[in-house]
């Protein structure tokens, strides 16, 4: 593709890139519900042989991650792969890039920004055959990579939630 970053930086295993993945996107600030509904789905495709792929943020992404180290996932980072941001996923960022892989577009050391979501986002549905929305508001970063997902040609899915939930807006409207 014409926007195809020139290269990847990872740390972990390159045999899980040949395996089939999905990714499970969604809210920062997750409800209870929506972390339990992650590790569920991501244990759920990984004991169907998937490879969950996520964004190593806080909530959705960090529950997804977790659930799925037994059975494989690639974190996709907006920062350099040796950035461990935000830093209370340390101790997942330790346990993940063993056994699974942190790949990214940005150089060793660089720090994530604002501009490099998009980029992450685009390389994180480039990686996965189908992305699931888990929550989302309605101007969520979750809904735009959903959209990225739609343009490449990915099947794009997302979990209903409460109507008075502004954290299931988002999917709602999917």
């Amino acid at each position: 593709s014409d926007d195809a970053p020139p290269l990847l930086w990872c740390l972990g295993d390159l045999e899980l890139l040949k395996r089939s993945s999905v990714a499970l996107v969604g809210a920062r600030n997750a409800s209870a519900r929506g972390q339990r509904l992650a590790r569920a789905l991501a244990k759920g495709l990984g004991a169907e042989g998937q490879l969950v792929v996520s964004g190593l943020a806080r909530g959705i992404d960090a529950a997804a991650h977790d659930a799925a180290l037994p059975t494989g996932t690639i974190a996709v980072v907006a920062g350099g792969v040796d950035v461990i941001y935000p830093k209370e996923n340390m101790k997942l960022y330790g346990q993940l890039v063993a056994p699974g892989m942190i790949l990214s577009e940005q150089t060793i050391g660089k720090q994530p920004q604002a501009r490099h979501y998009p980029k992450r986002n685009r390389l994180l549905t480039a990686l996965a055959r189908a992305v699931v929305v888990v929550e989302a508001t309605v101007k969520s970063g979750s809904l735009l990579t959903a959209r990225d997902a739609a343009e490449q040609g990915r099947e794009v899915m997302a979990v209903p939630g409460h109507p008075f939930d502004g954290r299931a807006a988002g999917c709602n409207q999917l």
